[in-house]
């Protein structure tokens, strides 16, 4: 006895709104690694965040590797 199978394929592509979403994931994640100076801690912190530069520290590496620099 042969059975069948029918396959649908979706050709509609990628939704708008997760295109946007990651673009702004990205933007914040560029904004994180590549010129954050203590801006984001400094909410909760105060004046001390651009002291002790966090993320800063914890991205330094990862900076220079993609070309930004920092110092």
């Amino acid at each position: 006895m042969s059975q069948s199978r029918q396959i649908n394929l979706s050709k509609e592509g990628v939704p708008i709104i997760a295109i946007a979403a990651l673009a702004i994931i990205f933007g914040i994640g560029l904004f994180v690694v590549g010129f954050d100076q203590g801006h984001i801690f400094s909410i909760a912190f105060g004046e001390q965040a651009f002291e002790d530069l966090y993320i800063h520290e914890l991205t330094h590496d990862m900076r220079h590797a993609a070309g930004f620099p920092c110092h």
